[in-house]
């Protein structure tokens, strides 16, 4: 039997909050077989109804799925510490200013452009050593035409530390980017960035909070001239959004409705990457495939998945996640096989993205439940991602 680390955390919250599973299962609106099976290491739930349980415990998602929180060998300088504080520094109520050098218009602007690129390409180990110091050379800056590129620099802070398990920290960041972008004159950057605040809801079980905010801000900027390419790419990124959230929530209907919608926007306006949000009708397909995931429909998520071409344009860490979803759908039909090579593909491709993920190392869990080869492939990335390895 696995000693599964999902079913382990949801047994110890349990019983520190002292809930026998039938209290859980009622809190959580799931039957109690739902719990039993998941704290014996019988069934992995699936992702709303692992949104359920983390709820009724008073936890973030991120808490079951033992999300990693942490930067390999931080300095004093870099790491989770030091961008938690860089978000949240308080050199204005000390009256002081950091002995740092002050970025140039332009080299805030290379700055930006070179931490999405980090971003985008899953370095968040090396995001870790470079942004805290960007945010000061930034913040030491009072000129009114830096606050957009440090707004910029405040979201893939933002970004990053949702991949490292730090919401609160996330929040700060992007409060602060958020105040930055409303000192220029660009609605779309506003609109941006509330669009990644909605997928940072999304990440913490806040469901219906992120399909509201994702949709209204939608309805805002719903672009009249269809010639505004870049209006429609982030109108069809918030669809998106909330066609993801409602997936999660178990609205399949609502979120093939709004799949169809963004399916037309794309249509007309190809791929397109505006505001740091990766559009186009690649995106749409990946996002359908999450929805048939996190829905389990696992076989009409494979027969979508076939629908995105080998040569996509998406970033990487987009296709890192699209390879994760395909997994975990392999997995739960039975196709073990063909499940492993995925994962490994995905960490040939983007091994440091996978460091920070906890998808893959769900599918690693229900693999190994199943697999007994002892020096397999599996089992050497199993342990350099320190999954739980079967008993026995």
């Amino acid at each position: 039997m696995l000693d599964n680390a999902i079913g382990r955390q949801v047994r110890n919250l349990r019983k520190d909050a002292d809930l026998t599973q039938v209290e859980l299962a009622t809190a959580a609106g799931v039957s109690v077989d739902v719990v039993r099976k998941a704290e014996q290491g019988r069934k992995i739930p699936s992702l709303p109804t692992l949104h359920k349980l983390a709820s009724a415990l008073d936890v973030e998602l991120s808490t079951l799925l033992s999300k990693p929180h942490t930067l390999p060998a931080p300095t004093e300088h870099s790491g989770v510490l030091a961008m938690r504080r860089a978000v949240s520094g308080i050199d204005d109520l000390l009256d002081a200013n950091p002995d740092v050098a002050q970025f140039t218009s332009a080299q805030a602007r290379s700055a930006a452009t070179y931490a999405w690129g980090s971003y985008w390409a899953g370095r968040y180990g090396h995001l870790g050593e470079v942004l805290p110091g960007m945010l000061l050379s930034v913040r030491a800056v009072d000129d009114p035409r830096i606050d957009v590129l440090a707004s910029r620099l405040y979201q893939v802070t933002a970004c990053t530390l949702v991949h490292l398990a730090q919401p609160d920290a996330a929040h700060l960041a992007l409060r602060e980017a958020m105040r930055l972008a409303s000192r220029g004159d660009d609605p779309l950057q506003a609109a941006a960035l509330r669009s990644s605040l909605a997928w940072l809801l999304l990440t913490q079980g806040r469901l219906a909070e992120s399909r509201k905010l994702a949709l209204s801000t939608a309805r805002d900027i719903e672009p009249g001239d269809r010639a505004d390419l870049p209006r429609m790419s982030l109108w069809g990124s918030l669809l998106l959004s909330g066609a993801t959230a409602a997936g999660r929530m178990g609205e399949r209907d609502n979120a093939a409705h709004m799949l169809d919608q963004a399916r037309q926007v794309a249509a007309h306006t190809g791929h397109r990457n505006d505001f740091e949000t990766a559009f186009g009708p690649d995106q749409v397909t990946m996002q359908a495939v999450g929805v048939d995931v996190v829905t389990e429909h696992y076989a009409a998520a494979l027969t979508t998945a076939r629908k995105l071409p080998r040569t996509t344009p998406l970033p990487l860490a987009a296709k890192s996640r699209h390879l994760a979803d395909r997994a975990l759908a392999l997995s739960r039909l039975g196709r073990d096989e063909d499940a492993t090579t995925t994962l490994l593909t995905m960490d040939h491709l983007a091994p440091d993205w996978m460091q920070y993920q906890a998808l893959p190392r769900v599918v690693i869990g229900e693999l190994l439940q199943r697999e007994r080869r002892r020096g397999s492939k599996l089992r050497e990335l199993a342990r350099r991602l320190q999954v739980t390895m079967p008993i026995g």
